[in-house]
């Protein structure tokens, strides 16, 4: 889809006569309402989306004091902003792949189109330690299962600094960019990456906690998606005409890799209704958070070998 262009008289503008901070974030936000761009990727309107480009490319924290707002800027301070807001509304690249920064349960991540931006909701699962679901003192081996940038398995090391956390991922890419993180917040010994297909090459490994936000997005939903997310992999993203294709396998074969005690926590956003339509006999735990966001289930060990059997029929009726 061709979008609305700056045009050179704007970009022009811009640069000779804003002069603060304050005056930047005004100016984004007001050409990503005029171009319409949409708000997906960690931010849900124009000035936040506009803090998300001006702050990184001025080098300076998100907590910033509010007297830095009035600060002049260089002019070529205010070439790399312009240059930001003019690709971000051209391209329709998330923020997020232009700053290489993305911020997930407090903790900052980079990222590039090799993964998806983070933005679950499980991140408040994960400051909140999982409570009441587990006893945090007694988790001590987490699984992030599909993992992308790590963002999952890696918060969940900062806030269970006492337990061994396994990420997988089926892509090199993102394992590439997952490795990258890994040695930015200094997880080495914490922290372990796998490329595997789910839990092909886990073998015989338990865990306390399964986490999983893997590819949940129906065939129909991902065709009707705003230009930004195809910006991202698909791979991350698709999964087949329902969207439950690998939700499905996950269920078949999790019970096999949980500790007696072990909980799965599964994001499925918008097909969680399907997944209830597939299987309305279990007893699906749904969570509520309180800063937004829906679409993850939670299931205890023991909820897992319960209904494998009928997990199994499903996957074996759909050739999975």
């Amino acid at each position: 889809m061709k979008h609305k262009r700056l045009d050179q008289v704007q970009i022009d503008e811009a640069v000779e006569q804003l002069h603060t901070v304050r005056d930047f974030l005004r100016w984004a936000a007001s050409r990503f309402e005029e171009a319409g761009v949409f708000y997906g990727h960690g931010t849900d309107n124009a000035f936040d989306e506009a803090y998300a480009l001006v702050i990184p490319a001025l080098h300076l924290p998100f907590d910033l004091h509010p007297d830095y707002l009035n600060a002049r800027l260089t002019m070529r301070e205010r070439r790399a902003i312009v240059d930001w807001v003019q690709e971000r509304v051209e391209s329709r690249t998330p923020a997020a792949y232009l700053t290489h920064e993305a911020w997930f349960a407090g903790l900052r991540f980079y990222v590039d189109e090799r993964v998806l931006v983070p933005r679950s909701p499980i991140a408040e699962l994960i400051t909140r330690h999982f409570e009441p679901w587990v006893e945090p003192d007694k988790v001590k081996r987490v699984l992030d299962l599909c993992c992308g940038s790590a963002c999952i398995g890696i918060a969940s090391a900062h806030y269970f600094p006492d337990a061994q956390i396994d990420a997988t991922d089926i892509s090199d890419d993102a394992l590439a960019v997952a490795a990258i993180n890994v040695e930015r917040h200094d997880m080495q010994d914490q922290v372990r990456l796998v490329e595997s297909d789910l839990f092909e090459e886990l073998h015989a490994q338990k865990y306390d906690l399964i986490v999983c936000n893997p590819p949940y997005v129906d065939e129909e939903e991902l065709a009707a998606m705003p230009d930004e997310f195809h910006a991202e992999p698909e791979l991350g993203l698709a999964a087949g005409e329902d969207g439950l294709d690998l939700v499905i396998r996950i269920l078949c074969d999790a019970a096999e890799h949980l500790n007696p005690q072990g909980v799965l926590v599964v994001e499925v956003g918008a097909s969680a209704e399907a997944l209830e339509g597939v299987f309305p006999d279990v007893g699906f735990t749904w969570v509520d958070f309180e800063h937004g966001g829906d679409g993850v289930f939670l299931l205890t060990a023991d909820q897992v070998r319960e209904y494998r059997a009928i997990f199994r029929t499903v996957r074996e009726e759909r050739s999975l």
